[in-house]
This record gives structure tokens, sequence and C-alpha cells, in this order.
């Protein structure tokens, strides 16, 4: 054996190349048809030679239909509840898991030990993403959103949760922070209702936090109105403003 630093000798050359070239065009369209598992859908590609793969099934994605010895175990997530949302969640708890159930076809417990909701798949789950749409859902209401609010993660799939501190826009302490978080509520929640109608979003109030729930234009239209608030913008102002935006949005319709 050679070692590493002697010289290759020049008849060998011709062998080594032959040795170092590999033809991976055969290879190349083996990969491509061959189906890398048993049950696994086979790729196809078009005239240009790009290779298109079906979808794959919610079974192949979570092995959730027909668990086999060996097999993937269906996934399992749990929501953590704060204490203020356990009365609210136990008494609408008959509204909450129907969807879940009935329209996710996923298995749903409350574990009262671990204050947490726990979502998992059944064999009956055919949607690859209702693990997380069921998660959504449920964290919504832990937020603090309303159940008939929160439903609609589960009906349309443009909808999205954007959570902010005050103190991520301004620093403020004491009476000045009490005072912003009236501004953003107004007298009786005036405020708040007129930036969620003028938005088409759900905004909820959680001490320094706020939560928005909506499309991601109206999410950037009412946390807007929410920023220039805190920043001390009048009341007046922002409400010319949401005007304003909800006008261009329908003429935009």
């Amino acid at each position: 054996m050679l070692a590493p630093t002697a010289p290759v000798p020049a008849g060998n050359s011709a062998v080594d190349e032959e040795q170092v070239v590999i033809d991976v065009s055969g290879a190349s369209d083996a990969l491509m048809t061959d189906s890398p598992a048993g049950d696994a859908p086979a790729a196809h590609t078009d005239v240009e030679g790009v290779p298109h793969f079906p979808p794959m099934k919610a079974s192949a994605v979570s092995g959730t239909a027909s668990l086999k010895k060996g097999a993937l175990k269906s996934q399992t997530q749990k929501v953590p509840i704060p204490p203020h949302r356990m009365t609210p969640l136990r008494n609408v708890w008959h509204k909450l898991y129907p969807p879940l159930v009935e329209h996710l076809l996923l298995q749903v417990r409350m574990n009262t030990k671990s204050r947490a909701v726990e979502l998992r798949e059944s064999k009956a789950t055919k949607d690859a993403g209702a693990l997380q749409k069921g998660v959504d859902f449920v964290r919504a209401f832990a937020l603090g959103f309303d159940i008939d609010d929160a439903i609609a993660l589960l009906r349309l799939d443009d909808l999205y949760i954007d959570t902010f501190e005050i103190k991520d826009v301004k620093t403020l302490h004491g009476d000045h922070l009490s005072r912003a978080i009236g501004r953003i509520a107004g007298q009786a929640g005036k405020t708040k209702f007129a930036i969620e109608n003028a938005s088409r979003t759900r905004i909820v109030l959680a001490d320094q936090k706020i939560h928005i729930l909506g499309g991601y234009t109206n999410i950037r239209v009412a946390k807007d109105a929410v920023v220039s608030l805190i920043l001390g913008t009048p009341p007046g102002k922002v409400y010319a403003n949401l005007r304003n935006a909800a006008a261009r949005a329908k003429e935009r319709f």
C-alpha cells in the first residue's frame, strides 16, 4: 500500500479515472421512479424533468391510521390553561369540544391535575394539520378570546394571533402605564370596540399584554391604532385614521 504522499504511477491514471467516473443518469431516474417506502406514492417527472410528488396522507405523516408494531405513535399536544380561565372553560366546555371531536376528528380531554387541555390524533383523523388547528383554537380561548371568535380559527386558514406588550412600544411605569391601558380600552370599552369594528379584528387586553385575532392586513391596522394610543395620540385622530383605513378596505373589496 502506497503512502498518502507517494506519487501515483502514470500507467494507472486511466484505470483510476474509470473507477472514479460514475454514470448518474440511470441512478437519478431510479431515485425518481422507485418508491422509498412500501406504500409511499412514487414521484413522476414532467416534460422539463421537474419531479412532482403526490400529497402525503395524514397517516403517512403522523402514523395515525392502523398503527403497526414499531410505527410512529399518534401525536399529542398539551395547552396549559391559566387559573383565571378555568371557570370560563368549565362553563363553555360543552361548546369547546364538539368542533375538535366532530370537525377535526381529534381526541380531547381536560387534565385537571396539570390544568391543561390535551389533544391527540385518532385513527379517524384525516387532515395532517388538524392537531395544530385544534391547538391554536384552544390557545386562543386560553388567551381570553370568546369561544365564538376563537372557533373562526378552525373555519378560516388566514387568521392569526399577534401578541405584544406595551413595553415593546414604550417603556411606561406606574400611572403612565395605567393611563395607556385606559386609552386603549376607552370608557366602557368603547375605544377597543371601535378598533375591532373598523379593522374587523378581536382584541384582548390582558394587563400589559395585547392579543389581536384577525387577518394579516386587519391585524396591522388594529396594531397601528393601538400603538398610536400607547404613544399618546389623541383618540380623535386615531378614529379618523381608522375611518380612512376602513374606507380604503371597502374600496378594495
